[in-house]
């Protein structure tokens, strides 16, 4: 389900205003748990758990699941039973079961196992393209083409993440501009939804607000989500910046869970209870039921071990990044982690 903000609350205007509503504005949690969650884990966990943990979810009542990614299974183990979670999952009515493709033959492979909603994934800095996806801002966007005309041909709606929006673990600070140009593009090619993601974790919320600032100007609000970790402990901040600029799409992952594996130090997403309750403090009302959202994540009790991602260290955007770094020096092993 989606949520619903109080009927005649005045939602904080950002700087370039128009960000009120005089009715119920909607609100989605994104619960991104199953794939974003799931994919950066070390231990194994069985087909039959991740079907009992997104049937579980739906029971919740989060607006929209992302169930898996259909990428090659040697790149991501973890998530190489995509098709089969896919299939056996129970669909709830009103709940919306995503994945993300990375080219036309993951996008045809979610489409035989019945996704509502695919994602396609780019990022603003070159270098963690290159890590990540193994090619070009611009050639990502070339793959997409096909990927997305086949989605309008199937009546398929087309989220794009845009990764490293603030921060890369390689090259640091990534200008607003450059975000801001990179999703142009993306809106360019069509597709629907615009996932502005803090890939590490390092994003403060005045940074959140400059990016917005600009980037709303530019593109509708309504295509425009957020996809925030938690690594440096400003991922619930920077949820609150980005509704008071009217943004209504969260990315959310229970626990906490997750990461990406292809960027050095991306601890865990900013977690489904603490955005729920921060959302619900500032009036929002959220009809996901936290105590089923607890239900479903200590589902994976018997899976997950205490071995987790270490947090960083440092305030450097390399190595701070970095599971390498010993607080003294940079070993300049940052290439082995991509």
């Amino acid at each position: 389900m989606a949520a619903t903000i109080a009927p005649g609350r005045k939602v904080a205007a950002g700087p370039r205003g128009l960000r009120t509503s005089g009715g119920a504005a909607m609100l989605k949690i994104v619960e991104v748990g199953p794939r974003d969650g799931l994919q950066n884990e070390t231990a194994t966990v069985p087909v039959e758990a991740k079907v009992a943990f997104v049937d579980a979810l739906s029971a919740a009542g989060p607006g929209e699941i992302e169930v898996s990614a259909f990428v090659a299974p040697h790149r991501v183990p973890q998530l190489a039973d995509a098709d089969e979670v896919l299939r056996r999952i129970a669909r709830r009515p009103g709940v919306v079961y995503s994945a993300l493709v990375p080219n036309r033959r993951g996008f045809e492979r979610a489409l035989a196992a019945g996704v509502d909603k695919i994602a396609v994934f780019t990022a603003v800095s070159e270098t963690f393209n290159q890590h990540n996806i193994n090619t070009s801002l611009a050639g990502s966007l070339r793959r997409f083409q096909p990927v997305i005309r086949r989605a309008r041909e199937n009546g398929l709606p087309v989220r794009g993440y845009l990764s490293a929006a603030f921060w890369c673990a390689f090259e640091g600070r990534i200008p607003p501009e450059a975000t801001i140009q990179a999703a142009q593009r993306l809106a360019d090619l069509g597709v629907d939804e615009i996932a502005i993601s803090d890939t590490i974790g390092k994003a403060t919320p005045a940074q959140v607000a400059r990016l917005l600032d600009g980037l709303l100007s530019r593109i509708p609000i309504e295509r425009i989500a957020v996809h925030f970790h938690d690594t440096y402990g400003h991922g619930v901040e920077n949820v609150l910046k980005a509704y008071e600029f009217g943004i209504r799409i969260v990315d959310a992952s229970v626990g906490g869970l997750g990461g990406c594996p292809f960027a050095p130090g991306a601890s865990g997403n900013v977690a489904t209870e603490a955005v729920i309750a921060a959302l619900s403090a500032e009036g929002a009302t959220i009809e996901i039921d936290p105590e089923e959202l607890g239900d479903a994540r200590r589902l994976l009790d018997p899976y997950l071990g205490t071995d987790r991602r270490p947090q960083p260290v440092a305030d450097l955007p390399i190595c701070a990044a970095c599971d390498h770094f010993t607080d003294v020096d940079c070993c300049d092993r940052k290439a082995a982690t991509g």
